[in-house]
C-alpha cells in the first residue's frame, strides 16, 4: 500500500471513527443524565409535582416522561445500537492500519518480541480484558460500587503495566483505550440489547418484565459512562508523548487520566 493511500484511508477511518463516537457518547450521556433527572422528578412526584423532564433546545420546548409499559408496536421503537458497533468497528480498523499493519506496535528497547506475537497479545487482552470485566460485575463485586471501582483499577493497573513492558509506550496507551472501548460495546451488543429485547416482547404481551432486566441495562449503561471519558483521554494521548506515553512516569500518567476520566464522568452525570 503506497503511503498516499495509507495517508488518505488512514484520515477517512479517523474521521468516521470520531464522527460514530460522537454520535455514541453523546447519547449514552444523555439518557444516563435523563434516568438521573428522572430519579430526581420521582421523588418530587410524592410531593405533587410533576414527574416529566422540561427542556429547551433549538426553537422549543420538550418535555420527555418515562414509562412503565409499551404504548407503541415494538417496530417503532428508537433503537440506538449502530453508533455502538460502527464506532469499535472503525476503531479496530485503526489499530490494524496505525499498529498491526507497521511497525509502531514493538520497541525492541522495550521487548524483544515478533510483530505476530505482538499482535496475538494485542488481540488477547481486548478478549480477556472483557472476561475479567463481565465476571466481576456478575460477581459479589458487582453489587458493591465502591468495591467494583477498586478492582477495576487494580486490573486497569495490572493489564496497563504489563502492556507497557510489552508494547511500544504509544501502543500500550491505545490498547488501554482498545479494552475499555471493546468492553463498551459488547456491553451494548450482549447484555444491554438482549434485556431490552426481553423488556419489549413482554409489554408487547401486556406482560410486566423482570425489574432486573431494567437494573442490569441501566448499570451497564453506567459503567460505559464511566469509561467514555477515559476512553477520549487515551486516543488523544498519541498528540502528546512528552506529557503522555513518552514520560518516564508514562505508567502513573495513565493511570491519572483513568481517574480523571471517572472523576470527570461523575461530574457530567450529576449536572
Amino acid at each position: 500500500m503506497s503511503s498516499d493511500i495509507r495517508e488518505w484511508l488512514n484520515l477517512a477511518l479517523r474521521w468516521f471513527h470520531v464522527f460514530a463516537g460522537i454520535l455514541w457518547v453523546g447519547q449514552t450521556y444523555y439518557f444516563t443524565w435523563l434516568d438521573g433527572q428522572f430519579s430526581k422528578a420521582e421523588k418530587n412526584a410524592a410531593d405533587g409535582k410533576p414527574s416529566a423532564v422540561w427542556m429547551v433546545h433549538s426553537g422549543g420546548f420538550y418535555t420527555v416522561e418515562k414509562q412503565k409499559s409499551l404504548g407503541v408496536a415494538p417496530e417503532l421503537l428508537r433503537w440506538f445500537r449502530w453508533e455502538a458497533l460502527l464506532t469499535w468497528l472503525s476503531g479496530l480498523a485503526l489499530l490494524f492500519l496505525v499498529y498491526y499493519f507497521t511497525s509502531g506496535l514493538i520497541d525492541p528497547d522495550v521487548a524483544q518480541i515478533s510483530q505476530g506475537r505482538g499482535i496475538a497479545i494485542g488481540i488477547a487482552v481486548l478478549v480477556v480484558g472483557w472476561v475479567i470485566y463481565d465476571f466481576a460485575v456478575r460477581s459479589l463485586l458487582g453489587k458493591s460500587e465502591i468495591a467494583f471501582a477498586v478492582f477495576a483499577f487494580a486490573m486497569i493497573a495490572a493489564l496497563s503495566w504489563g502492556l507497557l513492558h510489552v508494547f511500544s509506550a504509544r501502543a500500550a496507551y491505545l490498547h488501554v483505550g482498545a479494552i475499555f472501548g471493546t468492553i463498551m460495546t459488547i456491553n451494548v451488543w450482549m447484555r444491554i440489547l438482549p434485556a431490552q429485547r426481553r423488556m419489549i416482547a413482554a409489554a408487547a404481551k401486556g406482560e410486566s418484565f423482570d425489574p432486573k432486566l431494567s437494573a442490569q441495562a441501566k448499570l451497564r449503561s453506567k459503567h460505559n459512562t464511566f469509561m467514555a471519558v477515559p476512553v477520549v483521554f487515551l486516543m488523544i494521548s498519541n498528540h502528546y508523548p512528552v506529557a503522555t506515553y513518552g514520560s518516564t512516569y508514562s505508567w502513573e500518567i495513565l493511570l491519572a487520566l483513568v481517574l480523571l476520566g471517572w472523576v470527570a464522568a461523575k461530574v457530567i452525570r450529576s449536572a
